[in-house]
């Protein structure tokens, strides 16, 4: 790799971006970040700091962005169109939602910036191990040639269409799966507790049967029989991404008879807890009707 390669920049170094950030760096990468919540203390080792977002864009050429919501997306994406520098894609590994990345794609076409739709699948440890799912909606050049960075953090970059949003509407309909699992397996097993029967010998059979899913293998094994509860994503963002999920939903006309019930019992689970309550204490709150506080 050329030592004069143009660096790639970083915006949001939090939760998931400050993970991903670290093995762009870790692969040998040029990398320049900046996070609004404070930028030292956060970079991987070997990254520049930027002072702000207009430091960040004279300096890179292609800006990956991980932020929680549409509007610090939109934020970040008016910053940017306001002064691109040398800018001439952004990466959005956010989830916002279609409609917000359809405004974001559309305020950067205007200051000449091509926008990817990319969220990403599979929680912080997903995102410290590299083996997320990165969902990418935009150009197919332009994700071929950069494959290689990609799959330094993802390891399965998927290009899923050409037009930002269709990146949103996958994230959004793998997440609702996700939090219908993690429901649904913890009022199973709280069924299968009440019948006397042991939790780990409960998913042992799950698992190897018809019910097995993404919670009954992976959340309930690692995080909810151990008593952790750390997989690292947060009841408060899964009910934001479910929400967001029956938005696009009531706009397409599809069902929502399961999501307006899903989406209800997640309102009041981050509700019961705090901003970083991990979304596994679904099933503390199911079986006790309360979330420990952060």
């Amino acid at each position: 790799m050329s030592a004069t390669q143009q660096p790639f920049g970083f915006i949001g170094l939090g939760q998931m971006g400050q993970p991903m950030a670290a093995n762009i760096a870790k692969a040998g990468y040029p990398l320049v970040g900046f996070d609004i919540a404070g930028t030292q203390g956060r970079l991987p080792a070997g990254a520049g700091s930027a002072v702000d977002i207009a430091d960040l864009t004279a300096r890179a050429g292609t800006v990956f962005v991980s932020v929680p919501d549409g509007r610090a997306s939109l934020a970040v994406a008016r910053e940017i169109a306001a002064s691109p520098g040398s800018v001439g894609r952004v990466v959005d590994l956010s989830t916002i939602g279609p409609t917000a990345a359809r405004e974001a794609a559309e305020l950067l076409s205007g200051a000449g910036v091509d926008y990817a739709d990319s969220p990403v699948s599979g929680g912080r440890s997903g995102a410290i191990a590299a083996t997320i799912s990165l969902m990418w909606a935009g150009d197919r050049a332009a994700f071929d040639a950069l494959l290689p960075v990609l799959r330094s953090f993802s390891g399965n970059p998927f290009h899923v269409g050409d037009a930002p949003g269709q990146g949103q509407a996958i994230k959004l309909l793998n997440n609702f799966l996700s939090a219908t699992a993690m429901a649904a397996t913890s009022e199973a097993v709280l069924f299968g507790l009440s019948q006397g029967l042991d939790m780990g010998r409960i998913l042992e059979v799950v698992n190897v049967s018809s019910g097995r899913n993404t919670a009954s293998a992976d959340k309930f094994p690692n995080r909810v029989l151990t008593g952790t509860f750390d997989a690292g994503f947060y009841s408060s963002l899964l009910a934001k991404d479910v929400q967001l999920y029956r938005d696009q939903v009531a706009l397409a006309g599809t069902p929502d008879g399961v999501g307006s019930v899903v989406g209800e019992l997640w309102n009041a689970c981050a509700a019961a807890g705090g901003p970083t309550t991990d979304f596994t204490h679904i099933f503390t709150f199911l079986r006790d009707g309360t979330v420990p506080k952060d």
